[in-house]
């Protein structure tokens, strides 16, 4: 990791971006316990926070008031953004804060500048979008992040040019465009996809859209990691950052961004969980794959047909999509009651299906129980066992190398250090992907 610098627009020579950020902070009224620091040193990636004294499990490691809290309500143009939101609505919902975070970066003042200079450099991200594609295509092939890259950069132009330009033409009093480049609304994309926080919803409200995302200063120095330490508490007035385990003295403090499997990490954060320490890391397999594998079996064009029979009637019962996947962790198939049924409905015989779909894919009520861990496989039936291991072998021809490759440079220190940042965290996303899917194939066969 490459210790991130002060970000471009605020580069206003501040000699000690930190203390400039502390002095902010109790301005603010954003208290730091005194047992934590921000520091670039003993941290996994540019800044972090680390322990000054141990820390008991419990205990309240800094508040953010809600007024320190960057996003469209807060910001100096608030009720602009108020007013136009019908016209800022967009599939993200992010262009309101988006275009906070464009007109406070080169208001001549802003209440956030001291918090902007603790910012990585915008031109520095790590995220797959800023690689070449090429590189992108080459090194992440099979792995699911370039289609999520290509997906995120299509609609990051539409937005920008259907929404967010206009809105900035009609307001230039507010917004230099000769500053406001797709490339910067590009970075800050990145920006708010890495260090963002999404409220979560009370349980009530579960159906109304999710809270829009915002910037949360000293919450987003932390650093993720699947065993991590601390948690952010949302109340009405405050966010509270709460240590989850004892902290040893000279420890870093990690939050969680969520169960994410290391394709997640790297596609939103641009980092990854070296193998073996991502415990949430995942590997999919296409449900069209296993679609793909069914007619491999097929032999009359009959046969055929009641195969794209089945599928229909899988796509009816939603278990199935052209888009979808089976995520597979690695101790239990997430997608279980999709992956069940798919096998169970791919693999039965003709009248036995015939029966099922008058009944509307309900009738024999007593689902098998439990839920299909990964020391499950080697129990279902052999039909199961061999479409599942036909889905496994396609998935694997997917990626660009083979899993021993992988291994073999992952075991060679000197030729593992040679290679860029890029190649290492795409090597660790390839690799992890592959030890699931391949252990799942031993335990077909």
């Amino acid at each position: 990791h490459h210790p991130q610098a002060v970000a471009g627009p605020m580069a206003c020579g501040d000699p000690d971006p930190v203390a400039g950020f502390l002095s902010w902070c109790r301005r603010v009224g954003l208290e730091l316990s005194p047992k934590v620091e921000v520091s670039r040193q003993g941290t996994v990636a540019g800044y972090g926070m680390v322990t000054r004294e141990s820390v008991q499990a419990g205990e309240l490691l800094f508040v953010v008031p809600r007024a320190a809290i960057l996003s469209q309500h807060t910001c100096s143009i608030g009720g602009l953004l108020e007013r136009e939101r019908g016209a800022l609505q967009s599939q993200s919902g992010w262009v309101p804060l988006l275009l906070a975070l464009l007109h406070e970066l080169q208001a001549p003042v802003s209440h956030w500048r001291p918090y902007f200079a603790l910012w990585p450099e915008l031109g520095h991200l790590e995220h797959p979008m800023f690689w070449p594609e090429e590189e992108r295509r080459r090194l992440l092939q099979g792995t699911g992040v370039p289609e999520a890259v290509e997906k995120d950069l299509d609609s990051i132009r539409s937005e920008y040019h259907s929404i967010v330009l206009p809105f900035m033409e009609a307001h230039p009093d507010l917004f230099s465009l000769r500053v406001h480049s797709l490339e910067l609304y590009l970075q800050l994309v990145a920006l708010v996809m890495a260090y963002s926080f999404q409220e979560p919803l009370e349980e009530e409200e579960d159906e109304k859209e999710p809270n829009s995302p915002m910037m949360v200063p000293a919450a987003d120095i932390l650093n993720h990691l699947a065993n991590h330490n601390a948690n952010l508490e949302y109340s009405a007035d405050c966010l509270r950052m709460v240590a989850t385990q004892p902290i040893p003295k000279g420890h870093e403090i990690f939050n969680t961004y969520g169960q994410m499997a290391n394709w997640q990490l790297i596609h939103m954060y641009g980092f990854v969980e070296p193998y073996p320490d991502n415990t949430d890391d995942t590997a999919d397999i296409q449900m069209v794959t296993v679609r793909e594998a069914a007619l491999q079996g097929t032999k009359t064009e009959a046969e055929r047909l009641l195969l794209y029979e089945r599928w229909d009637f899988l796509c009816k019962l939603e278990m199935v999509g052209e888009e979808g996947a089976f995520v597979i962790g690695r101790e239990e198939v997430l997608t279980e009651e999709e992956l069940t049924t798919t096998l169970k409905v791919l693999c039965m015989p003709a009248e036995e299906f015939r029966e099922f779909k008058d009944q509307d894919g309900g009738g024999d009520d007593k689902r098998e129980e439990g839920s299909l861990t990964i020391t499950n496989i080697p129990k279902l039936k052999a039909s199961w066992r061999q479409l599942l291991r036909d889905s496994i072998l396609l998935t694997l021809q997917t990626y660009a190398t083979d899993l021993k490759t992988d291994k073999d440079i992952l075991g060679n220190k000197e030729v593992y250090a040679k290679l860029s940042r890029r190649e290492q965290q795409a090597l660790q996303v390839r690799y992890g992907q592959k030890m699931i899917l391949h252990q799942l194939l031993e335990l077909t066969s």
